[in-house]
Formats: structure tokens, C-alpha cells, sequence
């Protein structure tokens, strides 16, 4: 394939980068997404128009085609590198990118005004955008443990494609007659199709990783409550059938702890849902500064919560529920219209080699209307497990 129409290709094909990026559906309130995407589109929308730019040379004058084509470009690939980070959620922009980007221009510039040799141009040009390229890079290889095969490919592809962009800037600086077999042609055109390699996997695996993000943010939400940030009804089940089946091997035992809000419906009624949501927000941040990183803390529903702690006997997890219940006690909400003191009604259990789902939500309910009964602001064990209350 000719150079020009490696050229043409590179400028068609980040042209038609931005028309599929035009039609990306996204979520709305994606805000960190939105941004990305902005950035994204920029850089593609530069690089078509300097890769055009450097299609028309000869028919263009040169400090259009020259100096200008290579700014956009370069300014192109820094903006494919800060959408990455932003992406990753961080904004190096100003900080970093910014100044390497004006610094390559200035001395790609200053090359081109004092008339340098087109080699010593590419060089500066190709150095620039595999700093780029790799700085895209390294955005992408953020959590390598935890990657998913798909980023880490683009990593290490991207890395490959990074050094080759470098070879190619050297390889013309320093032998600008060819070498052996290896003609001044040969050396462009492979630099070219590392370009345009880098164009594909910064493209098409800058839309693959915003749709897996999203994908797995969708997931995320089906088992999280959005209010509260604990795991919904699904979620808390999800969480609980691996303990479940663990509990009919021999061992240390695993608790739940029901957490029911008293009067919460006279919340609702007397001071708005708006109070009734600030309120479930302190109530589960009071109640996760009382757990372990092993406890697992679910929004049930309305103002009820529950707690999983595994490997915890029947004592101890009466001693946890107590200080969650202390805990909100002393924790009144300041909504709009009234100071909203809290309390609740807790009831434990423990599981057994038998229990199922409903089994074992049932006596821990059953221990907390024995403490609502009993006048609420208590913690109550299960009939079976402990006949008396602990009272507040």
C-alpha cells in the first residue's frame, strides 16, 4: 500500500471514529463518561483533520501541511492520552500533558522555521506521540491485577505500537539512506501502519472499555442501593446463599442481624420522603461504622436493614447489634424542619446446618418484633436462641 494512501486511510478512519462516537449511547448523568467521551471526540476530529492536511501536501502550502498538520496531531494524540486518564479518573491534563505537548510543538516548529531535514522533523514528531501513546498506556494498565483481558490486551498492544512509533522517528533520524534491505519507504510505511494500528485499538478499544464500564456499573446497580450505597434486597440474598451453604459444614457459626427503624413510617408522614431519605443515609453510615470489612450490611426495604457476620456466634452478634443500636441512638438527623432522634429494634440469629433463606429471616423477624414489642430502642435474640432481650 502507497504512503498517500496509508495517509488517506489514517484520515478517513479517525473521521469515521468520530460518526460512530456521535451515535455512542450513553446513560445519562454519566458525567465522568460525558467528559471522556468530549475529550475523545476532540482528538479524533484533530488527528482526521492534520492526517487530511497531510493527504493534500503539495497541493496545500507547506506551513499548512508542515507545521500546522503536525500541531494538530500531535495535539490529537495527547487528548486520545488525557481521555484515557480520564477515564481512569484522573485529570493530568494541564499537569502533565499539556506542557509536553507545547514543548513538542515548539521544537517541531522551531525545526521546520530553521529548516531542518524532514528526518529530524519525523523524529521530534514520532518521539512526541509514542510519549503519547504510551501515556495512554499507562492509564489503561491502572489496576492490572483486576483488568480484564480486554485491557490488558490493549496495554500491552498499545505498548508494542508506542515503541514502534519510536523506532520509526530513529530509524529515519539516524538512517536516513535505508539500511541494508530496509528502505527510507519501508520505514514510513511501517510507521504509518503502527499509526494506524494505534488509531484502531485507541479507537475501537476506547468504545469497547466505555461500554464494559458502563456494563459493569449497570450490574453494579442491580445489586446496590443507590441511596444508601448497602446492597439491595438482591443483593443481600446474593451475599448470603455462599454462607448458607457453609453453615452445614461444622465450624464457626454465622449470624444475621435484623435492624428495623422505629416509627419510620411517622417519619415519612410527618417530615417528607426528602427526611425519611436522610435519615436511611444515617442510618447506614451509623451502622457500617459498627462493622468489620467482613460484615456485610443490606437495605431491606423501607427503613429495615440487615447485617451478615460470618464466623460470629450468637453473644457477639448481640454485642454488635447493641452498639449499632447505641450507635443510631445517640446519632439524631438535623432534617429541614425538626432534629430527628433515632432508634431501632434489632433481632439476632444464628444460622444453622438446615436453614434456608426464608427460615433464617424469619427468626431473626421474629426476634425483632419481640423487640419492638417489648417497646423498641432493643436488641433481641431469637426465642431459640436466647429466651430474654437485651435491653437498652
Amino acid at each position: 500500500m502507497e504512503i498517500k494512501t496509508l495517509v488517506l486511510a489514517l484520515a478517513l478512519g479517525n473521521l469515521s471514529l468520530c460518526v460512530a462516537l456521535f451515535f455512542f449511547e450513553q446513560p445519562a448523568g454519566a458525567a465522568t463518561a460525558a467528559r471522556g467521551n468530549a475529550t475523545w471526540a476532540r482528538a479524533r476530529q484533530l488527528q482526521a483533520l492534520a492526517w487530511g492536511l497531510v493527504y493534500l501536501r503539495g497541493t496545500l502550502p507547506d506551513f499548512l501541511t508542515i507545521p500546522f498538520a503536525n500541531t494538530l496531531l500531535l495535539a490529537g494524540f495527547a487528548l486520545d492520552a488525557a481521555a484515557l486518564w480520564e477515564q481512569a479518573g484522573r485529570r493530568i491534563w494541564r499537569r502533565y500533558l499539556l506542557p509536553v505537548l507545547l514543548i513538542a510543538v515548539a521544537a517541531f516548529v522551531g525545526a521546520w522555521l530553521l529548516q531542518r531535514t524532514p528526518p529530524e522533523r519525523q523524529a521530534i514528531s514520532s518521539l512526541a506521540i509514542g510519549f503519547f501513546v504510551a501515556a495512554g498506556a499507562g492509564a489503561l494498565g491502572r489496576g492490572w491485577s483486576a483488568g480484564t483481558l480486554l485491557r490488558r490486551y490493549l496495554v500491552v498492544s498499545t505498548v508494542v505500537l508506542a515503541l514502534a512509533v519510536v523506532a520509526r522517528g530513529l530509524l529515519v533520524l539516524l538512517l536516513p539512506n535505508g539500511w541494508s534491505w530496509v528502505s527510507p519507504e519501508l520505514v514510513q510505511g511501517m510507521g504509518l501502519v503502527a499509526l494506524y494500528l494505534v488509531m484502531l485499538g485507541n479507537g475501537f478499544g476506547y468504545l469497547l472499555l466505555v461500554r464494559q464500564r458502563l456494563q459493569n456499573e449497570l450490574e453494579r446497580l442491580e445489586v446496590i442501593d443507590p441511596l444508601t450505597s448497602a446492597l439491595n434486597r438482591r443483593g443481600f440474598h446474593q451475599a448470603l446463599a455462599p454462607w448458607l451453604a457453609l453453615a452445614r459444614r461444622p465450624g464457626q457459626p454465622t449470624a444475621l442481624v435484623i435492624v428495623d427503624l422505629d416509627d419510620f413510617k411517622r417519619v415519612n408522614d410527618h417530615y417528607g420522603h426528602l427526611a425519611g431519605d436522610q435519615v436511611l443515609v444515617a442510618m447506614a453510615h451509623a451502622c457500617k461504622r459498627q462493622l468489620r470489612d467482613s460484615d456485610t450490611l443490606g437495605h431491606l426495604g423501607g427503613g429495615e436493614f440487615a447485617i451478615l457476620l460470618p464466623r460470629t456466634a450468637l453473644d457477639d452478634a448481640l454485642l454488635v447489634a447493641e452498639r449499632v443500636r447505641g450507635a443510631l441512638a445517640v446519632q439524631p438527623v438535623k432534617a429541614e424542619k425538626a432534629i430527628i432522634n433515632l432508634t431501632a429494634s434489632l433481632g439476632a440469629t444464628t444460622m444453622r446446618a438446615d436453614d434456608t433463606t426464608v427460615g433464617l429471616f424469619q427468626r431473626a423477624d421474629l426476634a425483632r418484633q419481640q423487640a419492638r414489642t417489648a417497646g423498641g430502642n432493643q436488641v433481641a435474640a431469637h426465642a431459640a436462641d436466647r429466651a430474654a432481650p437485651l435491653d437498652a
